[in-house]
């Protein structure tokens, strides 16, 4: 039984001295001429970075004959860095005889960018398809534009330099304004070329981490009239402004005629009215002595007349009425 126990003492004891001494990795390091000491892989282990990590990509890089040293390899894996993906870059990039150091290759990891792809971009150029970006000439017809934009990496510029997007926007942004100041789209379809030598000597590369190689357009296509699209748009939108207001001043007369109706029933009741205090005041008068009895007559005759008069005119004018409707009929 004791037996038993000093074995499993013995067996998690060199588990627990293995793991902190990884002398499997130390032989692998000598055996590729890298001299590590054993207690610098320990120490990786205390400050709880994996030996394998930094000792794999070290002997690697000792291979390619790159002059890099285990601190900064371990610097650059505690700053959050890809390590191996660095050393990958700087054996590339001295392939491609490209001036990579170190610490440029540490900056561009760190900064978010694939560092190792960048190094292969400017040994083989990256072709860039646009979206579809939509041009009207001066003549209102619309072009549908597709370029391809083939770029490099600028290593010098990758650290602070806009991506893919920008170089994207910027060549849309040059199709449209060359499109744009051509007289007819026909000038554009006889000549695509002449959109890609006007977009290239713009210097859209600038301040990106690219530099623009070529820019072929791929394909256009003629859209719609936009012009005689929006004249169409700016008819009809006159068209109902001109409504509204026909429809404002025929409302405006409206209410002004319901205004004069109402004035109109105003008046005629308070003639009415007037009117049916005429008895009292004659007879008023009357009682008083200052109407006297042939000047009463004498106002009912001209008031009968007056109605005779009214009478006979009405009476012309419903016949003349009749006789119209007769000769529609």
């Amino acid at each position: 039984m004791e037996f038993i126990f000093t074995l499993l003492f013995i067996i998690v004891m060199s588990s627990v001295f293995l793991h902190f001494v990884p002398i499997g990795l130390w032989i692998s390091a000598l055996a590729a001429d890298v001299h590590v000491g054993i207690f610098t892989l320990v120490g990786m282990r205390m400050r709880r970075v994996p030996p394998s990590k930094i000792i794999m990509p070290l002997i690697k890089a000792n291979k390619a004959g790159l002059s890099v040293n285990v601190n900064q390899l371990e610097a650059h894996y505690l700053a959050g860095g890809n390590v191996d993906k660095v050393v990958d870059a700087l054996i590339a990039s001295q392939r491609a005889e490209i001036g990579l150091p170190f610490e440029r290759a540490a900056a561009i990891d760190l900064a978010g960018r694939d560092v190792l792809e960048a190094v292969q971009m400017s040994v083989n150029p990256k072709v860039i398809e646009t979206p579809i970006v939509s041009a009207v000439a001066k003549n209102g017809i619309e072009l549908r534009i597709k370029a391809r934009v083939t770029v490099r990496a600028n290593i010098d510029r990758l650290v602070g330099g806009a991506g893919e997007p920008t170089v994207i926007a910027r060549v849309g942004e040059g199709i449209v304004t060359t499109v744009g100041s051509a007289e007819k789209h026909t000038d554009v379809l006889e000549s695509p070329d002449e959109i890609s030598k006007v977009v290239l000597g713009k210097g859209l590369d600038a301040g990106t981490a690219f530099e623009i190689l070529s820019i072929d357009i791929a394909d256009v296509d003629v859209g719609r009239n936009i012009g005689a699209q929006l004249q169409t748009d700016q008819a009809e939108a006159d068209k109902k402004i001109a409504q509204a207001k026909a429809e404002e001043r025929r409302a405006m007369a409206i209410a002004q005629e319901q205004e004069m109706k109402a004035y109109t029933q105003e008046m005629e009741a308070k003639v009415v009215e007037a009117q049916a205090e005429v008895p009292h005041a004659m007879a008023a008068a009357l009682r008083e002595g200052k109407l006297g009895v042939m000047d009463y007559y004498n106002m009912m005759n001209v008031q009968s007349d007056t109605e005779m008069r009214n009478a006979i005119s009405h009476a012309g004018k419903s016949d003349k009425i009749r006789g119209s409707d007769s000769k529609i009929i």
